[in-house]
C-alpha cells in the first residue's frame, strides 16, 4: 500500500513537472513570438560624436548627443577587455549567453537575502547586456529578463564573442555625458583607450554598473573601493600579476576631465561657423550623431594672430573712451575668494582675471585674485594677491561712470576703491596687473586664402564666450568707401581708363518721387576739380564715385557688385556707389579675393573636407580638376597639372589696373598707415556716416584679410574713428606677424598689359622722370588720351563730358578747384 502510494506521489509530481514544463515552454515561447530582430545588430550604427579640426589636425571642437567615439575591437587594449570582463562577465567566452552557475549562486544569495532589506545580486552575462541596452527596455520584470536570455542565446548563435563584446564597450553610459569606451577615456582622463594604465581600465570598468554610486569626486572612497575590487578579480581570472595589482590598488584615483580648453585655442568663432553649415548641410542628427569628421580650413596660427590683432585694437579704442567702471562690486572684509569666484569670466580670453580690489591709496591698489578650482570644480582655499600701479591704469583716469562722466581722476584711489571687481591682466613683474575693461565696441577679421578661397583664420568679436554673435558673417552693415574698388573696377572694365578724368565738385541729385534731391560729400568736406580715377580711389572722392557710377549707369554697377558675391540684389540708386547697401566682411574679403587672384570667383570655405564615420570623403572643397592626380605610381609621365575650371568674372588685366590703384590708396591715399609693411599691399578704407562703420580690406598677392570695427547697436565712434584710423592698423598689426619670414612676392602683372608714364594730375601721357609723372597700366587699344576729356559736369546745361585742350586743363588745375 505504501509503495502504491509513493508511486502514484512520483507519477503525479512526474505530471506536474511535465505539466510545468511545458507550461513554461509555452510561455517562453509565446514571449520570444514578440521579441526584436536580432540580426539589426548587423547594421549597428550608434550615435558617434563629430569632430572638427584645424586644417593641421589640431582638434577645434566636438558635437554630440551622447559623447562616444565608435572604437572596433581590434583596437580595444588587452588590458581593457581582461578590466571588463573581470568586472562584468567573467566566464565571457566560455558560456552560450547566459552563465547558468553564476546565475544559480545569485538565486541562492537573493533566497538567502530575502527580507534583510539588501539589494538582490544579478547575473546578466555581457551578452544579456548587449539584449537589453540594444533591443529591449529597462523595466524589472521577469518577462523582460525572459525575452532577455532568449535574445542572448539568439546572439550568441548569430556573432562572434568579439563582436559581442566590441557592441558592449561601444554603446555603454560611463557617466558625465560619456558613452562608450573611448569617449570615457576622453571624458574621464583625456587620454586615448591605448594609453589607460591599470588603475584606469579598472575604474572605467567599474562604472557601468552604476556611474553615479561612483563618481570620482562625489564618492571617490566608493569609487576607489569598487576600482580596486576590479583589480582584485583581474588577478583572480590570471589577468595581471599580484605586484601590478598592488601598486594599482594603492595608486589616488586621479580623474582629468576633459574641458573646452583642451579644444584649439582662440577658435570658437570659426568652430560655431562650421556647425551651423553642418546643419545648412545635412541636418542636426547628422552633426550630434553622425561621427564626421571635419577638416577645416583654418591655419592655427594666423588665427592666434588674427585674434589678437582685433582684440589688441579693439581695446585701444575702448580705453581712449575711458573708464566705465567695476564689473561688480563685493564685500572684502571676510574671505573675498567665494564671491569672486562666482564673477563670470571671459574663457576665451585666459589672459584676463578677475579681480576684487582690497585696498586703494594714492599710487596703487592691492588686488586679489579669482581663486583657482580643481578638477572638480571646487574652490581651492590658497588666495593669490597683486597690485596695479597708477601709470598701469592712467588710461581710466577719464572716468565714464554715470553721475561722474567727465571726471579726470587724479589718482588709483580715485579710479579704484575697495570692493570694486575688475579684470586685469598679468605684467612680466611678478605681481604686477594692468587695469582691463571689456571694449563695448565690436569688430571682425577674416583672412583668405585669394587663389583656393580657404578661409585661414576668423574672429567675429572681441570673445566668443562673452556675445557668440559673429560679426564676419552674420552682422550686416554698411561697407562704405571700401565697395568703390567695385564701382571703378565695372568702370576700367567698360571702357575707362585709370587716367579718365573726373570732376570733383558738388552735385545734386534728383533721386525721383518722394526720395527727393540728394547732395552727397567728400569726407572732411571740400572738393578738387577734375582728377583721374586714381586719384579718385587714392582719396575716397564720394563725388567723383557718383558722378562715375552715374555717367556708366548703375545697373552696371549693380550687376558687378553681384558678379562679385557682394549683394544679391543691389538697388541701382546712385546711393549705393558709395556702400551704403549692407552686407558682410565674408562677403567683402571674398569680393576683394578676386581683385587679388586676376579676377577668378572664389567661393570662400571654411571647410576642406568632410568624411563620415567610416572614413569615405562625403564632401570636398576643392573642385579643380586634375585627371592625372591619382596615378598610383611615376612611370615618366608629365607633371600632373590642375585645370582651372573657376569662372572668370573680371578681366584679369582690369583686376591688376585696379589692384594698382589700390596700391596707390597704401602709398599715397587713406591708408598710408599700412605702407609701414614694406611689401606690395592693396586696399581700401570705408568709413560710413557719422564714423558708425570702420573698414579696411587689404591683400597681398597671396593673402587677403578684411577687418571691421562698429557697435553692436550702430552709432557713432567719433570724429575721426575712420577706416584707416581704426581698421587699418588692426590689419597692418595683424600682416605684420603673418608675413614675418616670407619672401616679397610682386603683383602678377597680365600678359600683354602696358605701362606707360603719365601725368598724375591730368592722365595725359609724359616724359618718364618729370616731376608727376607715374607708370600707369593700359590694356592692348587703349592709351592715355590726348586731349584732356572730363567726366561730370553735372548741370544740365553743360554737356557730362567736357573736352579741352591740354593748355586749357592747366588753367583749371590753377583755378579755385575746378569749373562749376
Amino acid at each position: 500500500m505504501i509503495l502504491r502510494l509513493i508511486g502514484y506521489l512520483i507519477g503525479m509530481g512526474m505530471l506536474f513537472g511535465i505539466l510545468a514544463f511545458i507550461g513554461v515552454m509555452w510561455y517562453v515561447n509565446d514571449l520570444s513570438k514578440d521579441l526584436p530582430d536580432h540580426e539589426v545588430l548587423v547594421a549597428y550604427e550608434p550615435p558617434v560624436t563629430t569632430r572638427i579640426h584645424a586644417d593641421d589636425g589640431a582638434l577645434m571642437a566636438e558635437y554630440a548627443r551622447e559623447r562616444r567615439l565608435y572604437l572596433p575591437i581590434q583596437a580595444v587594449p588587452d588590458l581593457v577587455k581582461a578590466a571588463f570582463i573581470s568586472a562584468e562577465d567573467k566566464n565571457f567566452y566560455n558560456h552560450p549567453g547566459i552563465d547558468f552557475l553564476a546565475l544559480s549562486r545569485a538565486i541562492v544569495t537573493n533566497v538567502r537575502n530575502m527580507g534583510s532589506n539588501r539589494r538582490q545580486v544579478g547575473a546578466s552575462t555581457i551578452t544579456q547586456q548587449v539584449a537589453k541596452n540594444f533591443l529591449l527596455t529597462n523595466e524589472r520584470t521577469i518577462d523582460r529578463k525572459i525575452k532577455e536570455a532568449v535574445l542572448a542565446l539568439r546572439i550568441e548563435q548569430a556573432y562572434s564573442k568579439n563582436r559581442i563584446l566590441e557592441l558592449y564597450l561601444n554603446e555603454i553610459f560611463f557617466g558625465l555625458g560619456s558613452y562608450g569606451i573611448a569617449g570615457a577615456s576622453l571624458v574621464y582622463f583625456d587620454k586615448s583607450v591605448q594609453e589607460l594604465t591599470l588603475e584606469e581600465a579598472a575604474y572605467l570598468a567599474a562604472l557601468p554598473k552604476a556611474p553615479n554610486n561612483y563618481h570620482p569626486f562625489r564618492h571617490k572612497e566608493a569609487a576607489i573601493e569598487r576600482r580596486n575590487w576590479v583589480i582584485d578579480r583581474m588577478v583572480d581570472n590570471g589577468y595581471v600579476s599580484v605586484e601590478d595589482a598592488e601598486k594599482a590598488r594603492n595608486s589616488d584615483l586621479v580623474v582629468n576631465p576633459r574641458q573646452r580648453s583642451s579644444y584649439l585655442f582662440a577658435s570658437n568663432y570659426f568652430a560655431e561657423e562650421v556647425r551651423r553649415e553642418i546643419i545648412d548641410r545635412y541636418g542636426e542628427d547628422a552633426l550630434y550623431e553622425g561621427g564626421l569628421s571635419i577638416r577645416t580650413t583654418l591655419d592655427p596660427k594666423l588665427q592666434v594672430m588674427a585674434r589678437s590683432a582685433l582684440q589688441t585694437g579693439l581695446v585701444e579704442f575702448d580705453q581712449k573712451q575711458g573708464w566705465r567702471g567695476p564689473v561688480d562690486t563685493i564685500d572684502v572684509t571676510g574671505d573675498w575668494g567665494k564671491a569672486l569666484g562666482e564673477v563670470e569670466t571671459l574663457s576665451d580670453v585666459p589672459e584676463w582675471i578677475p579681480a576684487v580690489v582690497l585696498e586703494a591709496g594714492t599710487e596703487e591698489v592691492t588686488i586679489g585674485l579669482q581663486p583657482e578650482t580643481n578638477a572638480a570644480g571646487e574652490q581651492l582655499p590658497e588666495r593669490k594677491t597683486g597690485r596695479i600701479t597708477f601709470e598701469n591704469m592712467k588710461w581710466a583716469t577719464k572716468v565714464r561712470i554715470k553721475g561722474q562722466d567727465g571726471r579726470t581722476a587724479k589718482s588709483a584711489d580715485g579710479i579704484l576703491e575697495p570692493g570694486s571687481v575688475v579684470y586685469v591682466e598679468a605684467l612680466d613683474e611678478a605681481g604686477e596687473f594692468n587695469l582691463r575693461q571689456r571694449p563695448q565696441v565690436q569688430g571682425a577679421i577674416i583672412v583668405l586664402d585669394p587663389h583656393t578661397g580657404r578661409i585661414l583664420a576668423m574672429s567675429g568679436g572681441f570673445s566668443f564666450a562673452e556675445s557668440q554673435f559673429n560679426r564676419a558673417t552674420q552682422a550686416y552693415r554698411q561697407p562704405g568707401s571700401s565697395f568703390k574698388p567695385f564701382v571703378y573696377a565695372a568702370a576700367l572694365d567698360n571702357g575707362y581708363t585709370p587716367s579718365s578724368v573726373v570732376l570733383d565738385a558738388p552735385i545734386k541729385i534728383d533721386q525721383g518721387g518722394s526720395l527727393g534731391f540728394w547732395e552727397p560729400k567728400n569726407y572732411g568736406g571740400g572738393y578738387a576739380g577734375p582728377s583721374t580715377l586714381r586719384i579718385g580711389i587714392e582719396k575716397s572722392r564720394n563725388l567723383m564715385t557718383v558722378r562715375l557710377a552715374k555717367d556708366m549707369g548703375m545697373p552696371l554697377v549693380s550687376e558687378y557688385a553681384k558678379r562679385f558675391g557682394i549683394y544679391d540684389n543691389l538697388s541701382p540708386l546712385l546711393s549705393m556707389s558709395l556702400g551704403s547697401g549692407e552686407t558682410t566682411v565674408l562677403r567683402m574679403v571674398g569680393a576683394y579675393a578676386v581683385l587679388a587672384n586676376g579676377g577668378r570667383k572664389i567661393t570662400p570655405s571654411f571647410i576642406d573636407r568632410i568624411q563620415d564615420r567610416y572614413g569615405k570623403t562625403i564632401y570636398r572643397h576643392e573642385d579643380r580638376i586634375c585627371d592625372a592626380c591619382a596615378a598610383t605610381e611615376w612611370a615618366g609621365q608629365e607633371e600632373p597639372e590642375l585645370i582651372d575650371n573657376r569662372e572668370q568674372v573680371l578681366d584679369p588685366m582690369t583686376a591688376y589696373q585696379t589692384t594698382s590703384m589700390l596700391e596707390g590708396v597704401v602709398l599715397n591715399g587713406t591708408a598710408r598707415k599700412v605702407a609701414a609693411l614694406g611689401v606690395p599691399v592693396a586696399g581700401k578704407t570705408g568709413t560710413t556716416n557719422d564714423e558708425k562703420d570702420a573698414w579696411f580690406i587689404g591683400y597681398t598677392p597671396d593673402l587677403v584679410a578684411g577687418v571691421y570695427v562698429g557697435y553692436d547697436n550702430p552709432k557713432p565712434m567719433g570724429r575721426g574713428s575712420t577706416g584707416g584710423g581704426l581698421a587699418a592698423p588692426i590689419f597692418l598689426d595683424f600682416m605684420q606677424e603673418a608675413l614675418k619670414g616670407k619672401n616679397q612676392v610682386d603683383f602678377r602683372v597680365p600678359r600683354g598689359l602696358k605701362l606707360i608714364p603719365i601725368d598724375r594730375k591730368t592722365g595725359l601721357q609724359a616724359n618718364a622722370g618729370d616731376n608727376g609723372v607715374i607708370l600707369e597700366a593700359f590694356k592692348p587699344g587703349t592709351a592715355p588720351p590726348s586731349v584732356y576729356s572730363v567726366i561730370g559736369f553735372a548741370d544740365d546745361m553743360i554737356r557730362d563730358r567736357l573736352t579741352v585742350s591740354p593748355d586749357a586743363n592747366r588753367a583749371v588745375l590753377s583755378g579755385t578747384g575746378g569749373l562749376y
